[in-house]
């Protein structure tokens, strides 16, 4: 359990730099989730260094043009801001780790009723493994951030990195310059219910 209590969400890090040993143990974590018929849909793929820089640039590009795209939608300014704050946290973690769906198609393109629901049970397996990583970095004495605006620079995003598979996020790395306090949670009584 006090993995799962100490977790927290790092928005700021520090210069030092994660060994790849520990990359490892925390994608060995990963790759131990529960998933959907045993599919184990994820793959992960590492960034630091200049290519990291690389990848970043081009996260950039595509949240600038979503920006332009979108600007006539209501609370799109909102949404941007936020997108471009993240990649501004990316941008001070060590490491990135892009995490994809192997068996998943761009959220653009018409599926059918049974690849959807093939889709968010791998959706979910992939959940299951991020957490195993969060956690494992959290025991580890490294942060973490999970992230989900990489979907606004989608395009972008799955072209430089080459693939056809879904990107599902990213996850931050790298040793906490900060020490948040616990968020607060929902009273249990909320979000439980017996029956």
């Amino acid at each position: 359990m006090d993995p799962i209590k100490e977790r927290r969400s790092i928005r700021k890090y520090s210069s030092k730099t994660v060994d790849k040993k520990l990359i490892g143990e925390i994608l060995g974590a990963a790759v131990l989730a529960p998933s959907a018929k045993n599919r184990q849909p994820w793959k992960f793929i590492v960034y630091s260094g200049s290519s990291k820089d690389e990848l970043l640039a081009k996260m950039e590009t595509g949240l600038t043009k979503t920006r332009e795209e979108l600007a006539h939608l209501p609370d799109s300014e909102y949404m941007l801001s936020d997108a471009f704050n993240t990649l501004r946290i990316m941008r001070e973690a060590p490491v990135i780790i892009m995490v994809l769906n192997t068996n998943g198609s761009s959220p653009f393109m018409d599926i059918g009723t049974f690849a959807r629901i093939t889709e968010i049970c791998d959706s979910l397996s992939i959940g299951a493994a991020i957490e195993n990583m969060l956690l494992k970095a959290t025991e580890l004495g490294i942060g973490t951030l999970w992230i989900a605006n990489t979907s606004y620079a989608y395009n972008e995003l799955v072209d430089h990195i080459g693939t056809t598979a879904q990107l599902i996020g990213a996850v931050a790395l790298g040793y906490a310059d900060e020490a948040p306090a616990a968020r607060p949670r929902k009273d249990f009584g909320d979000v439980v219910e017996y029956r």
